[in-house]
């Protein structure tokens, strides 16, 4: 049975759900204080976009070494979106029916983070005061918020998908 770039581009997005819910499982299990990390954004963001990178590249291959812009794109964008979907279930099963608990501990380390970032910036104490009152009102991961944070972070990665297409594309300039 012949590939196609979409399949492709779908156990891509599978692989890259179950090593983003691996590294959650892992995290939640070893030290819930590891998703306070500033690391652990840039890890992830090189992950996801690694991933789509890899699906763009192995389209191109599967087209005979060209690809179209719209092409490059879609497997680009169907392994992010899937990845994404997977982890985004993963961590609402996880943050709000198994261990709300969790999700309330690492709320409040992010106010504890937040404050000294705040503190070693010299903001003044009124100011941080408020904007602390303020991040103390979002619940990061309540349903509403998990779902803005997937919505917004599928966004933001469409834009680098666009990058990425622009770089992976390649046209067969003889069909013209």
């Amino acid at each position: 049975m012949e590939t196609t770039t979409k399949s492709s581009a779908t156990n891509n997005g599978l692989y890259l759900g179950g090593i983003l819910s691996l590294i959650t499982v892992l995290l939640y299990a070893v030290n819930l204080d590891l998703f306070t990390e500033w690391w652990l954004g840039i890890i992830l963001f090189v992950v996801v976009v690694a991933f789509g990178v890899i699906s763009a590249i192995k389209s191109r291959t599967l087209l005979n070494g060209f690809i179209s812009f719209k092409d490059a794109f879609t497997s680009y964008f169907i392994t992010v979106l899937i990845g994404s979907i997977i982890s985004t279930v993963l961590g609402i099963v996880i943050f709000t029916f198994i261990d709300p608990e969790a999700a309330t501990y690492i709320n409040e380390q992010i106010l504890v983070v937040t404050k000294q970032t705040m503190e070693r910036f010299g903001m003044p104490q009124e100011a941080m005061q408020v904007a602390l009152e303020e991040a103390a009102k979002n619940d990061n991961f309540s349903l509403g918020m998990q779902f803005k944070n997937f919505v917004f972070g599928l966004a933001f990665y469409s834009l680098i998908g666009l990058i990425v297409a622009l770089i992976v594309k390649k046209t067969d300039n003889k069909e013209a």
